[in-house]
């Protein structure tokens, strides 16, 4: 009998100590990590996002995402109940669905027409009993072949507020536990019952390691230094008013920030990626409107590690989806979203606000060159480490957002999981 290999993780990667304000580089360069990684954070023991129950509004609809680098499908069935499934299938292996998006009444696999239900079971297996040729059977599967026991991997499944998580650990704790009720509270701010409505997708491939973008959201020391936009129109600075908060674990994260007086920047900031004279062809950039739901923030930058960053800064709201692609590489997917009883002019205040973000956004354009920069350094340099003390050396929540506290508590978690 053959059994199956173990899977060997490296030894621990090498820490300056205890804490985890200096993280090495070896922990975005090591392909056994990157590997351990998976296994560990994105397989076992997590909620990952998948969508929104909007992208599949009818019966047979499906998305086809991943969940780290596994391609999943979440798919709409005819009862309205919503199922994630592995996309591969359970004959030969095969990623049979290639579309990104559909409607079907089955899934069914071109490779050898294995047909399986919008929940996963195997329904149809072609010649399963055999062809009869000249009075006799040739071929079919075993008398003892079960199709119960070859259907599609199934994934535990659940959805609040219109969001959908999946997770391969079928023991994993509730999605509510996983988040926790500080995250809880944002979440159910942004996701609040209302019907949302898709209005758009953003897609780019960054050349950096995946957890460098759980780290740009989790970093408020570097929007009012990096980003011009944000300085010098106000939107988000070093003096606005905010609070950094975090789960019990320190693996998720809230940047909350109430937008201050674009005009008063420069004198307040000092940075030289203030613009006095930086002027919009277009005001309607920065047409914004209070909603109620807001409260006082204007901004709400809520990581959910491992996958995904939830997004509210100002009018524009959209989930931006982690997919790691090796340990120096990921994809990075926004999907806007407005509400259903949106009227036409907010829509279109959506839609314009979301210039600020994607790949050639106002904005995130910025992320993803620095992010570049950085994998670029790490991989020359890979006993080297870099350093996240603003503000100390230690974990906790704050107001003020002088500090990368929310960095240092991400590793603390990670070391947690990874040196179990």
């Amino acid at each position: 009998m053959h059994e199956c290999p173990t899977t060997v993780f490296p030894q621990q990667i090498r820490w300056e100590n205890d804490g985890t304000s200096r993280i090495p580089f070896q922990a975005y360069t090591d392909d056994s990590v990157y590997r351990k990684e998976l296994d560990r954070l994105f397989y076992q023991g997590h909620w990952n996002y998948v969508g929104l129950e909007a992208e599949v509004p009818a019966p047979g609809d499906f998305k086809r995402t991943v969940i780290g680098e596994r391609s999943v499908l979440m798919v709409r069935d005819k009862d309205g109940s919503i199922h994630v499934v592995e996309n591969v299938c359970a004959h030969r292996g095969m990623a049979f669905c290639r579309e990104r998006h559909g409607n079907r009444d089955n899934l069914t696999c071109p490779y050898h027409q294995w047909s399986y239900t919008l929940s996963g079971d195997l329904q149809g297996v072609p010649f399963r009993r055999g062809v009869k040729q000249d009075g006799k059977v040739h071929g079919g599967m075993p008398a003892d072949f079960n199709p119960a026991d070859h259907g599609l991997t199934k994934l535990k499944v659940a959805a609040r507020g219109g969001v959908v998580f999946a997770s391969f650990d079928h023991g994993v704790e509730p999605l509510e536990a996983f988040l926790g009720p500080v995250m809880l509270g944002y979440f159910d701010r942004l996701f609040n019952g209302r019907k949302l409505r898709i209005l758009g997708y953003n897609r780019q491939r960054i050349p950096g390691n995946w957890k460098l973008m759980q780290e740009n959201i989790k970093d408020p020391y570097h929007p009012g230094l990096l980003h011009t936009w944000f300085v010098t129109f106000g939107l988000w600075r070093a003096d606005n008013k905010s609070q950094l908060l975090m789960d019990a674990q320190h693996r998720h994260a809230a940047m909350v920030s109430t937008r201050g007086t674009a005009g008063q920047a420069g004198q307040v900031t000092q940075v030289s990626s203030f613009k006095a004279g930086m002027q919009l062809n277009d005001p309607r950039f920065l047409d914004i409107v209070h909603e109620p739901w807001w409260g006082a923030p204007t901004a709400v930058m809520m990581t959910v590690f491992p996958s995904v960053i939830f997004q509210q800064q100002v009018n524009s709201v959209s989930t931006r989806h982690i997919q790691p692609d090796g340990h120096g590489a990921f994809d990075f997917v926004w999907t806007h979203f407005g509400f259903d009883d949106d009227d036409d002019a907010m829509t279109q205040r959506r839609l314009r606000q979301a210039n600020l973000f994607g790949p050639a956004g106002f904005v995130s354009a910025d992320d993803g060159e620095v992010i570049e920069w950085s994998q670029e350094g790490f991989e020359t340099k890979p006993a080297h480490r870099t350093l996240a003390e603003l503000d100390g050396r230690e974990v906790g929540d704050t107001d003020h957002m002088v500090t990368e506290t929310l960095i240092r508590g991400m590793y603390a978690y990670w070391r947690k999981v990874m040196e179990a």
